[in-house]
């Protein structure tokens, strides 16, 4: 009996985690934007208060995958996470949609990378992303501990791990160069640490960005194609970061930011793969209606600083203590 029942047992256990789709965790490179309080430019922007993080690139499609089939596994799409535009506008398009896949498997990363920004995601969209990594991705919670979605005008909680970025926020990680300090703070005019229009041949070089200056990056033609995928990896522009080491703010994808402008509408900055040099100028900002999606139009994430070296030893010490202090209670 012994034998039947730990055979049963076993069969069950394979049964059900055999129906478990394991997903990878989320993770980010930082980039940690210092120099706090310090002074905005001439337009108003750029002043930031504390030190935080933000990510080295914008939200790619791998990323936004596993989002998808953590929070969706059965393909229902109850928030519209998912557009389908995602999958059939060939200029950017990076995930697909099988309704016939296991659960958990429904979204997959389609094209020659998934490294390249997510596109068709609304602010809702990135709102319920932050949520869900404030809430320890898997199964977590999209709907609030970050942004409360369930209000018309969501606002960041003062305890957010993630969030959308700020537009100082953005704005000061974009373009802000500390050499010059005190009240004539300076700033870049493009994010790419240069007051002159980047180039945008893909590669190592100094001052290039994805846009379209008469022709666009990725093929360096003025020819426009259905069927041609326009984005770029993350960091494909690696000689072009901005002071604090974030890449493609300028160009590849709009990107919102939490700002709210006039009505609802929520900030949007950076330009993208079609659009010229004026739109990756610091003078330049735009807004959307929040539930908008558009093949042009992204997001990147921000977080709070890393603990330093000292705030972690101190957090040892006192785990120590507490230990010690345990041991001799009992």
């Amino acid at each position: 009996m012994k034998s039947i029942t730990s055979t049963l047992l076993a069969a069950l256990a394979v049964l059900v985690l055999g129906n478990i789709t394991a997903h990878a965790v989320v993770t980010f490179d930082w980039a940690s934007v210092g120099d706090p309080a310090n002074a905005p430019d001439g337009t108003g922007y750029g002043s930031v208060a504390t030190t935080y993080r933000i990510a080295t690139t914008e939200v790619n499609l791998i990323q936004y995958t596993e989002f998808l089939n953590a929070v969706d596994p059965n393909g229902l799409n109850p928030n519209s996470l998912y557009n389908g535009s995602m999958a059939t506008n060939l200029n950017i398009a990076g995930i697909s949609f099988n309704s016939g896949a296991a659960a958990g498997n429904k979204y997959a990363v389609t094209g020659i990378s998934g490294l390249r920004p997510v596109t068709y995601v609304s602010w809702n969209d990135g709102a319920r992303f932050v949520n869900w990594l404030h809430n320890g991705q898997g199964a977590g919670n999209t709907e609030n501990g970050v942004y409360d979605m369930s209000v018309g005008t969501p606002t960041r909680s003062l305890t957010a791990g993630y969030w959308i970025p700020s537009e100082d926020e953005w704005y000061k990680a974009a373009y802000y160069d500390p050499s010059v300090s005190g009240p004539s703070d300076d700033y870049w005019l493009y994010p790419t640490r240069s007051d002159s229009a980047p180039g945008n041949i893909v590669g190592a070089g100094a001052n290039r960005a994805n846009y379209n200056n008469g022709v666009y990056s990725v093929t360096q033609s003025g020819s426009y194609s259905l069927s041609q995928n326009y984005l770029t990896d993350g960091g494909a522009f690696s000689g072009s970061p901005s002071h604090y080491g974030t890449y493609d703010q300028g160009g590849n994808v709009f990107e919102w930011n939490d700002t709210v402008n006039a009505g609802s509408s929520r900030g949007l900055r950076g330009g993208s793969w079609d659009y010229n040099e004026f739109y990756l100028r610091s003078s330049n900002r735009n807004d959307l209606d929040p539930s908008s999606e558009f093949y042009f139009v992204g997001f990147r994430v921000a977080s709070v600083p890393e603990p330093s070296t000292a705030m972690l030893m101190l957090l040892g010490g006192a785990t120590l203590l507490a230990r010690k202090r345990r041991r001799i209670t009992l």
